[in-house]
């Protein structure tokens, strides 16, 4: 059951509403976007597991196999096929 939004402020004072616990404030993570880079093709869940991992490229992400990134939270059948075209365009592919 989704709440009502709720008006919230972040530390760095934004003021934002959002209708789930969710702590992250949406304006500090726009904030915090790459501009380009293999992770600036992300949503933000999809790209903060990808940091919590360390995985900042796709070589880093070849280290990694399919099973291992779907058991992310944030990851999804979608974010897991722009990764398979970005491993395959670098000549790489998940680990077995």
């Amino acid at each position: 059951m989704k709440h009502a939004p709720k008006e919230t402020r972040c530390s760095k004072g934004h003021t934002f509403r959002k209708s789930s616990d969710c702590p992250v404030c949406p304006l500090c993570e726009e904030e915090r976007k790459p501009k380009d880079g293999f992770l600036s093709a992300f949503a933000a869940p999809a790209r903060r597991a990808l940091e919590q991992l360390g995985i900042g490229s796709v070589q880093d992400l070849s280290q990694y196999s399919e099973n291992e990134i779907m058991a992310l939270h944030g990851m999804g059948k979608s974010t897991l096929i722009r990764l398979r075209g970005m491993l395959g365009a670098a000549g790489l592919k998940f680990r077995e």
